[in-house]
């Protein structure tokens, strides 16, 4: 009998210790599953609240990263929508029940059954990957592999988070990480002004910030120079929401884009009063990837990114979680 085939992954086993290297089996697709020779998967946020316990009852082990971008190199029954030797996409949204109120409504994204890739499904800080075929899309041709990890979850989040902001001409984003940095060249190549909050002193990621066109750029306890019709927080503090609400004009809207935030603190009623509105993001659909990668598709985004090898994980990580990366971190993987 031949050996199994085997993979290299980086693993989680207890929340706030550090991935390990492991030697595993390479997945077996099952029914709708496809498997990924994974060539790139981002270091998204999310990843890191996974890995410091942040987010609750992960799968463990786990293997963590949901901005997968890979070649299909087998089908399991029933698949149908790819080929064999395609490059597609896997981000966090991995499945859902499809019958419940909020899938049959255009809002799988609330499904109470969802499960999310790199968290409840092994993701894709490894060699290969299993995914749910009806929840992969094929990827803009215009972007190699490592850029086109980050449109996974940084574009993906991002674009959601935008489109909640409705029609606002004054846009200001807080955390110029990742997400901020797609988002802020979308608004602007549409038209509207982006004012980028950072760090306090952090002068290189405001003159990052103006250089892809933000209007603006200062500190996120900084008053911008005027308001601001809608304000996105992709920074997971609690306490820039009582200061967005402070920079955003009568019936504006503060849109909370991450999925873990610390607490937010009380704040006086006359920052929300004014039919000013607070509202979160939650996870994402499939026709938000759709919208999101049709419109990278149709023009070029500057995706910035610094690359790590698999096995520096745990370095791309630590450096995320110090905000020392201008743009998306992203895994390469080799065999």
């Amino acid at each position: 009998m031949p050996p199994m085939p085997t993979m290299q992954a980086m693993v989680l086993d207890v929340p706030g210790q550090a991935l390990r290297l492991a030697t595993l089996p390479r997945p077996v697709p099952g029914p709708g599953q496809v498997l990924l020779a994974v060539r790139a998967c981002g270091v998204c946020r999310t990843d890191l609240h996974v890995v410091d316990g942040e987010l609750l009852d992960p799968k463990l082990p786990v293997i963590p990263g949901h901005e997968i971008v890979g070649t299909v190199v087998e089908l399991g029954p029933g698949v149908s929508e790819h080929q064999l030797g395609m490059r597609i996409g896997v981000p966090w949204l991995g499945g859902t029940c499809g019958h419940c109120r909020y899938c049959t409504g255009g809002r799988e994204n609330l499904c109470a059954e969802a499960r999310f890739t790199g968290y409840q499904l092994d993701g894709g800080y490894a060699q290969y990957a299993l995914a749910d075929a009806r929840f992969c899309f094929a990827l803009p041709d215009r972007y190699d592999d490592v850029e086109a990890a980050p449109l996974l979850c940084a574009g993906l989040i991002g674009y959601r988070a935008y489109r909640l902001a409705g029609d606002a001409r004054t846009l200001g984003i807080y955390g110029f990480g990742a997400a901020a940095h797609l988002i802020a060249q979308v608004a602007t190549a549409q038209g509207r002004k982006v004012f980028a909050f950072t760090r306090r002193g952090d002068v290189a990621g405001q003159a990052f910030a103006l250089s892809l066109g933000a209007h603006w750029a200062g500190d996120s306890e900084e008053t911008p120079p005027e308001a601001l019709d809608a304000a996105l927080i992709f920074a997971p503090v609690g306490a820039l929401v009582s200061t967005a609400l402070a920079a955003v004009a009568r019936g504006g809207t503060v849109v909370c884009a991450g999925i873990h935030m610390s607490d937010v603190p009380s704040f006086p009623y006359r920052l929300l009063w004014g039919e000013r509105c607070v509202r979160s993001v939650a996870n994402l659909t499939r026709r938000d990837a759709q919208e999101f990668l049709a419109l990278a598709a149709s023009g070029a985004l500057a995706v910035h990114v610094r690359a790590y090898p698999l096995a520096a994980a745990n370095a791309a990580l630590a450096d995320l979680r110090a905000g020392s990366i201008e743009g998306a971190a992203v895994l390469t993987i080799e065999r």
